[in-house]
């Protein structure tokens, strides 16, 4: 038998453990740290945002914005566990509208890497820098805005930095999470540079091409011709579908869905939006054929269609309480009751269907 473990006193963790502990959900490779950090510059009120990286983001993840900046009070908490602009009280948190607003991001970064922050806030005439090991605060010379600048991801946990793949394939997921960011804010622009080479640069679209048209699907068809090709926007065509006040919570859903000849075997160019944050939810986008007016559409896994939609709902409608390594996936989900999900299931069939069905031949 297994001899009996001698009894451990209950203690109070220290703030660094927690933070580290924290990490472990928050930030799962450089992809993830990018991903905060552009949260947080959108949420400032970016219109331009560079990244830059070194090996793959390991060595270096830099995020430059022109977002509103921070104010000199309120740098020096800017690391510290649950410190955040987002929310401030329940009502605050049940019609959250910012991508982000748990407080936890940076600490949690921070405690895994050497990471500073600089920044200007607009209407300032002076610049500071704070770095986040020793919460020293100096000044430096800058535009209004914020750099968040990480080095040496997981130098403290170096067990964890051994799962880590090559730099090519961090690389990779990096410039991922960039598109999808890019894919749902047309109106801001973004660039990409590694080792000093510029990889990706999106420009600001304006959706001034076409009075005639929805001046935000006209930004929107701008990007995606941008990021992801003529060829995707060519053959997809345009889903823009508001449900009825009688149904309950308003719900807009808008983007593009491909006609059946541009089925894919891989369901890489899915993209779906819930209020500007990237979702992977088969409620969404649903891949499979189905019974859709009474006409037979096969049910093959190997058919994927190209899509990009927005959903748009009331902040009440969603749920917050969702674990942070949950991000990649679900990050807002529809709150837990059969009628929202049953409410977003139709809307999405409709918007979806009202387009595409009549271009299927039924088998």
């Amino acid at each position: 038998p297994l001899a009996p473990h001698p009894r451990r006193p209950i203690l109070e963790l220290p703030d660094e453990l927690i933070s580290q502990i924290a990490a472990g959900e928050v930030v799962e490779r450089p992809a993830s740290v990018v991903r905060e950090l552009l949260d947080n510059a959108l949420d400032a009120g970016a219109t331009q945002i560079t990244v830059r990286l070194l090996a793959g983001g390991v060595r270096l993840i830099a995020v430059e914005d022109n977002g509103m900046g921070i104010l000199r009070d309120e740098l020096p908490i800017a690391f510290k566990r649950h410190a955040t602009s987002k929310i401030s009280s329940l009502r605050d948190l049940e019609s959250v509208g910012t991508m982000g607003f748990r407080g936890e991001a940076l600490a949690a970064i921070n405690s895994v890497a050497v990471c500073a922050i600089s920044t200007r806030a607009i209407g300032q005439n002076d610049a500071l820098i704070l770095h986040g090991q020793t919460g020293e605060l100096a000044p430096v010379a800058r535009a209004p805005g914020t750099t968040v600048e990480v080095k040496e991801l997981f130098f403290s946990t170096p067990a964890r930095r051994k799962f880590l793949k090559t730099d090519a394939t961090e690389l990779s997921h990096c410039i991922e999470a960039v598109r999808r960011h890019a894919l749902a804010r047309p109106q801001v622009g973004f660039s990409i540079w590694h080792e000093g080479k510029l990889m990706e640069q999106w420009r600001p679209c304006t959706g001034q091409a076409a009075a005639a048209m929805d001046e935000r699907l006209q930004a929107f068809d701008e990007r995606l011709r941008s990021v992801l090709g003529d060829d995707f926007v060519d053959r997809s065509v345009v889903v823009d579908f508001t449900n009825s006040p009688q149904f309950g919570a308003p719900v807009r859903i808008w983007g593009r869905a491909g006609i059946p000849d541009a089925a894919r075997s891989r369901a890489d160019q899915q993209f779906a939006y819930v209020n500007g944050r990237f979702v992977r939810d088969k409620l969404l986008v649903p891949a499979d054929y189905q019974d859709i007016g009474g006409k037979r559409f096969p049910k093959k896994s190997a058919w994927r269609k190209l899509a990009t939609s927005n959903v748009h709902l009331r902040g009440s409608s969603m749920s917050p309480s969702l674990r942070p390594s949950s991000a990649s996936h679900r990050p807002m989900t529809l709150a837990a009751s059969s009628e929202s999900l049953t409410l977003l299931r139709g809307a999405a069939l409709s918007a979806f269907w009202f387009h595409i069905a009549p271009m299927v031949k039924p088998v």
